[in-house]
């Protein structure tokens, strides 16, 4: 399955994946397209083995083997403890106290591998009044401050998707963090727990706009600065075919560029001074006119190959034909499932697809044997229903 892929940066490193949600697969997916030997742990009851050499269609589960285990039985712990004595790092996502009630909190695991790193994923942290309840990302979003900033001006806030919250300020975070705890390892420092949780990541990763804020730069109310949509020459545009353009002309001399080629304004609209925020709403709606005499493409194709920093709005099926994308190999196709190509790249030792998302429980007994469990006790272990 792995014959002639790239050994990848983290090769040699083995993660175990307590099975979760979102930022947890997530964090196991970008440390197996660096080269991790990821295990995932599934429940043994979600095993079919019918299914065994069919792709799973998770693609966030790509790159790693599944084993089937009960984590509340005897035998599910044990086997577990096995397979983390052997291991360099271990996800877990649920929430705080789980693994510890489980057994496998970080000072059972710490007791069979002292090297081991940690991994905790959740939203409010390990600690704090919040900690002990459910949310999501917009919920993490809503305390960081990060959602009261995104939207249009005088409307509610609009969600993100989940790409901020779940993934940039939590499965990001954590893959930082298991990294960054790893290389300590190899440096000598022992085993350590990483919490991650999306909203410390998320509040990082709006650094910049508390230092807008400081510099008087960034004013409170959503949708009326630079790089929330109050700004024309940083906004969305409707073209004449329905379809949209985005533009990014922030510089000078982007925008005199942008307003060469595109012959802004039209007649009977002025060319303001864009340095006036008071004339923002009027340049908008000069824009806008302009953008609606032609098609995004026709738009497009007059704007590339040039500074003026305006992309066409591709939809999910459009953005991996674009020609910048298809050149540098953006999106591949593997098992005929077209989905991202493992980021970042490496010069010397290159990432890579190196599993399809597997089946709950199709590696069960491959990885127990590579654990040191022996065929007999891996036998009685399914019989007790402790693995699958």
């Amino acid at each position: 399955m792995t014959d002639n892929v790239p050994a990848g940066p983290l090769a040699g490193v083995r993660v175990i994946e307590l099975a979760g949600i979102g930022p947890g697969p997530f964090t196991a997916m970008m440390l197996a397209d660096l080269g991790a030997d990821v295990v995932r742990v599934d429940r043994a009851a979600d095993v079919d083995p019918a299914a065994f050499g069919s792709p799973h269609p998770d693609l966030l589960n790509r790159g790693r083997r599944s084993i089937g285990v009960d984590l509340k039985s005897a035998g599910g712990r044990a086997a577990m403890l096995a397979l983390v004595a052997g291991a360099d790092a271990l996800i877990e996502g649920f929430r705080p106290g789980v693994t510890e009630r489980l057994g496998l909190g970080p000072v059972d695991c710490h007791a069979v591998n002292p090297r081991l790193v940690y991994g905790r994923m959740t939203g409010w942290g390990q600690d704090g009044p919040a900690a002990p309840y459910a949310g999501h990302d917009i919920d993490y979003l809503a305390l960081t401050g990060a959602l009261h900033g995104i939207g249009r001006a005088g409307e509610r806030p609009v969600p993100p998707m989940n790409l901020l919250g779940d993934f940039g300020g939590g499965g990001m975070m954590l893959a930082l963090g298991l990294v960054s705890a790893l290389y300590a390892v190899r440096g000598g420092a022992p085993g350590q727990v990483v919490d991650a949780a999306i909203v410390d990541g998320v509040s990082v990763l709006s650094t910049q706009i508390h230092a807008l804020r400081r510099l008087g730069r960034w004013q409170e109310p959503r949708g009326v600065n630079l790089l929330d949509g109050g700004a024309p020459f940083y906004d969305t545009y409707e073209c004449a075919d329905g379809k949209h353009l985005a533009v990014g002309a922030l510089e000078p001399r982007f925008y005199a560029e942008l307003v060469r080629r595109t012959g802004f304004p039209l007649p009977g609209d002025e060319a303001l001074d864009r340095a006036d925020p008071a004339n923002w709403p009027a340049l908008r709606e000069a824009w806008a006119r302009l953008f609606r005499t032609r098609g995004r493409d026709e738009w497009a194709a007059l704007l590339a190959d040039s500074d003026a920093c305006v992309a066409p709005v591709l939809d999910w099926t459009e953005a991996p034909e674009h020609p910048h994308l298809a050149a540098r190999g953006t999106f591949v196709a593997r098992d005929g499932v077209t989905q991202p190509a493992p980021a970042p790249r490496f010069s010397g030792t290159p990432t890579a697809l190196r599993r399809p998302p597997p089946q709950p429980g199709e590696h069960t007994d491959e990885v127990l044997a590579e654990a040191g469990v022996d065929a007999e006790r891996i036998a009685a272990l399914r019989a007790a229903g402790a693995v699958a």
